[in-house]
């Protein structure tokens, strides 16, 4: 079963303009509610079928990304690229099922959509789960974006940031102050739009950022296969006791944070003109990524092997070994933390959503109140914040959310309303 064939034939040839929303979990106003001073709303026709490919793309291209190559080093070539391949697929089908019964429930949010399966508990369980997820998921983000413009110590030896590289060390190179002024000069800018397809275009900026990484990568990795400085790369793991068997497990929840998007698919669908883009929206983001992440695990794996570091951008730390080496690392690292620069807004888009429907779920809707939207917003861009500068390790984090609140909300969520 596709997701065109979920949509009742009448039903996929409206406008997504005259679909009214009375959910107040709902990421859009309706126009039925619109007034005079939210007359600026009205402008909306629809979302384009390009900007909510790119925003949902960017919603799963973050920074698991760069954790996926080290998947190849536990796995193996060939069963690693299968396995994100696979993973794909399994996230098509979870996203098939959240439409199939979203469409039966008239459902306009996840949270609503869990609500008419398990009741209020169900609706509460999948917003906690978002929030546990995105605010660990952005505050990884906010650690990376430091660890590569000021540098970290967070491993006992120092590792220069780019400022630090290429301006030497100042109060104003420092990781607290660069960290601050990226969240106030683009974090809370990009977090105050009231749409998500108000993104569009730092989406699709994103999605280019990360083709370029990509290409960088490959380059990188051609020019080392010409000069015979890359060897055969293993193509099975090796499992000789138990011990290394259920290691290969520690994957799991690597792919699963690369795929996680299904809090953002009601926002997204949402905001589409026509109902029936969704399949194709789905279909061609995750074509999209799966492509990213298959080339990018492959060439990271071929280009450093056994010594592939979980954060294959650490890799980028190294001498190369190639002409013009430390250019390209400053490229790939910029590009990567511009990437997540402009990832952050899409990810916090549904954090704040689903935080105003646990909290104000009597409330009236999100964007029709300016102070609760701007409060909650400073709050939780400040929380981000002080998670970014106290907690030590992105890693442990990325582990516990991907083994926990991600998992549930890709898979376990879906499957558990298909058999309700």
């Amino acid at each position: 079963m596709t997701i065109s064939s979920l949509a009742p034939k009448a039903e996929r040839k409206k406008s997504r303009k005259s679909k009214a929303v009375v959910n107040e979990n709902a990421p859009l106003l309706p126009k039925s509610h619109v007034q005079e001073s939210d007359a600026g709303f009205d402008d909306f026709n629809g979302a384009s079928f390009s900007g909510a490919v790119f925003n949902l793309s960017t919603t799963i291209i973050g920074a698991g990304i760069m954790a996926l190559p080290a998947t190849l080093k536990q796995l193996g070539m060939i069963p690693g690229l299968l396995a994100i391949i696979i993973m794909a697929l399994l996230t098509e089908k979870s996203i098939e099922l959240l439409i199939r019964f979203t469409r039966a429930g008239k459902s306009v949010s996840y949270a609503g959509l869990m609500g008419d399966s398990f009741g209020n508990y169900g609706k509460a369980l999948v917003q906690i789960c978002v929030i546990i997820n995105n605010i660990g998921v952005l505050i990884v983000y906010m650690i990376i974006i430091g660890d590569v413009l000021s540098g970290t110590s967070s491993s006992g030896d120092h590792h220069y940031g780019i400022l630090e590289g290429w301006f030497g060390v100042h109060w104003w190179t420092g990781r607290t102050f660069v960290v601050l002024f990226t969240t106030l000069a683009i974090f809370a800018p990009l977090a105050s739009f009231k749409r998500i397809d108000s993104l569009r275009f730092t989406s699709a900026l994103s999605v280019a950022l990360a083709v370029v990484f990509l290409v960088i990568a490959v380059g990188i990795a051609v020019v080392k296969i010409f000069s015979g400085g890359i060897a055969m790369p293993r193509l099975f793991p090796v499992t000789t006791d138990v011990a290394s068997f259920f290691r290969l497990f520690t994957v799991v929840p690597v792919f699963v944070t690369a795929y996680i998007c299904h809090y953002n698919v009601h926002s997204i669908d949402n905001e589409l003109e026509d109902s029936s883009q969704m399949r194709g929206v789905v279909q061609t983001a995750l074509v999209l990524c799966s492509s990213v992440y298959v080339m990018i695990s492959f060439f990271g794996f071929l280009l450093f092997g056994e010594g592939t570091l979980d954060d294959v951008l650490a890799n980028f730390d190294t001498n190369l070994g190639i002409p013009f080496g430390s250019v390209l690392n400053d490229a790939v690292r910029i590009s990567y933390a511009a990437h997540l620069m402009l990832v952050f807004p899409v990810v916090f888009f549904p954090l704040r959503l689903n935080i105003d429907g646990l909290l104000f779920s009597k409330s009236r809707p999100l964007v029709l109140d300016n102070f609760r939207f701007a409060s909650l917003t400073i709050a939780l861009i400040g929380v981000i914040f002080l998670g970014a500068n106290f907690i030590p390790s992105i890693w442990d984090a990325f582990q516990f959310t991907g083994a926990t609140a991600a998992v549930c909300i890709g898979f376990i969520f879906p499957a558990a309303i298909t058999l309700r």
